[in-house]
């Protein structure tokens, strides 16, 4: 990784995730998590505040080195026990069945092979185990589907890999066939980048 994916990236990324805007919905997302639990596409650790009291142990994963040290802070001020590794959300070393939930939020914009990440979701998951995902991506309007697709090449190079015309429903449905979706626009967000997939997938 560059010096721009170590340093720079790494803080913009965290200053966006971070708004409060965002707050709500991370909140009725991971309000149900229970059990083993394992977050890919960690960050910076802006879900640590929101997951469900009763949950004591987590496992997070992230590639980025980088956004990984500002994680830091949160996880020693969380009364979460957090096992945080840096690794590849597309080749998970968890063995098969392992987790009741694994989490994501946005962060499937920005895995190179996305559909590999969501196997390996379910490949850990347990029989009965839930995935929970918070993730922007297409549009359901045509006309800003257009601009979503000329602007994505600027948009994996100022967000470090962002890719804001995938559509994670599909992605998804790909590898689960059971699973709740609530698609919207991020009020006060751009549309091109503020379409937002909140839902539940089950295994």
């Amino acid at each position: 990784m560059g010096f721009y994916s170590q340093f720079i990236a790494p803080r913009l990324i965290d200053a966006a995730m971070s708004s409060p805007t965002l707050s709500a919905y991370r909140r009725e997302i991971l309000a149900n998590v229970t059990g083993e639990v394992l977050e890919i596409g960690f960050g910076s650790g802006v879900n640590l505040s929101y997951y469900p009291e009763h949950l004591q142990k987590l496992i997070t994963v992230d590639a980025n080195a980088g956004i990984n040290k500002l994680a830091q802070k949160r996880i020693q001020s969380s009364h979460i026990q957090v096992d945080n590794r840096v690794l590849n959300s597309e080749n998970l070393p968890m063995a098969d069945n392992t987790f009741d939930s694994v989490v994501s939020t946005f962060c499937l914009c920005s895995i190179a092979n996305v559909s590999q990440a969501i196997h390996e979701i379910y490949r850990v998951l347990k029989p009965g185990g839930r995935y929970f995902f918070l993730e922007h991506g297409l549009s359901d309007e045509a006309n800003i589907q257009v601009w979503q697709h000329r602007l994505n090449p600027l948009s994996q190079v100022i967000g470090d890999g962002c890719n804001i015309n995938r559509n994670i429903r599909q992605l998804v449905a790909a590898q689960f066939a059971n699973l709740t979706v609530e698609q919207f626009y991020i009020p006060k967000i751009p549309k091109i980048s503020g379409y937002l997939y909140k839902g539940v997938a089950f295994k």
